[in-house]
């Protein structure tokens, strides 16, 4: 999580000194005693986040790597640092794309000072390239923090969904990054660069729904001043992205299936439809085939939308990716905010991550943004995490309670197998053998539905699965998610 600072000098006490005033700022040193070196370092070391080059070395020397450098990683900034110092050679250095430039002997003040700013500038262009990508629709899944294997399942049918005009629907618990998804779709499509449109569906008045989607005409209703094309219109060409498609009003279901169907929409007040070429991505944390079956949403829309389903995981099921994600956010806020911090405390990054993040991604963006308002120092605390500290301590508290609550009979020993009463859950038939994982699995749902009194989405988080795959199963065992029994 801390910056990484590669050292490029011949000279072992050069590199020792170095590293002595990287270490005092909470930065990692790695080291290269050649331009050989350096270039074999970007492929092998990873995140490397400065580089601090010697220019004269043996064997490659220092302008041909920094030359080498700027082909291969132009993103990393380059400091270079020489004993022989003239005006022509810093011109050089600072034409061949060196951040900075100094004559040795260089004060440990001064390296500090440019280390922190090359680090500030290189957070704001991210941030910056990040911002134009997003208002351009050239987000791509190559943007995105995605090196978990949940998360690679969904690159790879986002990057399948992007190269058609398919219809898409992006499931997922709320913050997990629905609409990042469907950006990256966009991106990734032919239709990059052309408009990229969202609406969120829940958030729209309900008498003005038509409007807002379809437009209207001057002189439509009262209020209409004037001509309004509409969310489709100014698609056109591009992407609408419906976000939380299953909060939209029954009637305006059956007005967005035509527009589906005939590509094709009609302004409140027009006499005429009009033609709209958009691709159709939408999103949803409920389970719309349970809103079907409740007579809450339109079957055939329903499957209109459906024809490419991606689930996206939620954070705990991701939680590689949390110590990059963290990193990013970090990085982020640094250049919004103008602070330093420069990574989170390993006792800190193992406190995060055996936390659930109920909120995902969306509440984990929001809890880095507080806690690095709050750090006192160059480094994020536990302290600076209270509402996750409180709550880890009161799961750890629960669960001792719990265990000091356990009757040891009903707990199976080496002495051989359990017996069926091995719990209000049995894991064992009456002959001690191990029952079929079907059969446990439906009769654990069936005691948390009873437990959580039929609450689906306490049940699914206790459980730690989605509510649409926790939806799933009830039907698959044919369980009465609405039945409110007592615990055994």
């Amino acid at each position: 999580m801390t910056k990484t600072i590669l050292i490029v000098d011949d000279d072992p006490t050069q590199r020792r000194l170095m590293q002595a005033v990287i270490e005092k700022q909470n930065f990692t040193a790695a080291h290269a005693d050649s331009g050989e070196a350096a270039v074999e370092a970007l492929k092998t070391q990873g995140n490397i986040d400065v580089i601090l080059l010697d220019l004269v070395m043996p064997g490659m020397g220092g302008m041909k790597a920094l030359d080498e450098i700027r082909k291969r990683a132009p993103h990393i900034p380059v400091i270079v640092l020489t004993g022989q110092g003239g005006i022509d050679t810093v011109v050089k250095a600072m034409q061949a794309g060196a951040a900075d430039f100094f004559v040795k002997p260089v004060s440990p003040e001064r390296l500090t000072v440019s280390m922190r700013n090359v680090l500030k500038v290189g957070e704001l262009e991210g941030e910056v390239v990040r911002l134009r990508k997003t208002t351009t629709g050239a987000l791509t899944f190559g943007d995105m923090i995605a090196e978990a294997p949940a998360m690679r399942q969904v690159v790879r049918l986002g990057e399948r969904a992007a190269k058609a005009n398919i219809p898409v629907l992006v499931l997922g618990e709320s913050g997990v990054g629905k609409e990042l998804i469907a950006r990256a779709i966009h991106g990734a499509s032919a239709r990059s660069g052309k408009p990229m449109v969202t609406v969120n569906c829940g958030a729209l008045p309900e008498n003005l729904v038509e409007s807002i989607l379809f437009g209207h005409e001057k002189g439509a209703f009262t209020g209409a001043v004037a001509k309004h094309l509409g969310k489709f219109r100014e698609a056109d060409g591009g992407t609408i992205f419906l976000d939380e498609v299953g909060d939209l009003p029954q009637d305006m279901q059956v007005k967005l299936l035509r527009a589906l169907q005939e590509g094709e929409i009609d302004p409140v007040g027009a006499k005429r439809s009009v033609k709209v070429n958009v691709r159709i991505i939408s999103a949803t944390n409920r389970d719309l085939s349970e809103d079907v079956a409740q007579g809450k949403f339109r079957e055939d829309l329903f499957y209109r939308l459906n024809v490419f389903p991606v689930e996206v995981p939620p954070l705990r099921s991701r939680m590689e990716d949390l110590p990059e994600l963290i990193r990013h956010f970090i990085g982020r806020f640094n250049a919004q905010e103008g602070t330093h911090i420069v990574g989170v405390k390993g006792d800190t990054m193992g406190l995060l991550k055996s936390f659930n993040w109920p909120g995902n991604v969306r509440q984990l963006e929001n809890a880095i943004f507080r806690a690095v308002v709050l750090c006192e120092g160059n480094e994020l605390e536990a302290e600076d995490f209270p509402h996750v500290s409180g709550i880890c301590r009161q799961i750890s508290s629960d669960a001792e309670e719990e265990t000091l609550r356990l009757d040891p009979a009903t707990i199976p020993t080496a002495k051989g197998p359990a017996t069926n009463t091995d719990g209000p859950v049995h894991i064992t038939n009456t002959a001690g053998h191990i029952r079929a994982l079907e059969a446990i699995e439906r009769d654990l749902i069936e005691f948390a539905i009873g437990a959580y009194a039929g609450h689906m989405s306490e049940i699914a988080r206790r459980l730690g699965i989605g509510r649409s795959t926790l939806y799933r199963k009830v039907r698959e065992h044919d369980l009465d998610p609405k039945a409110n029994k007592a615990l055994g």
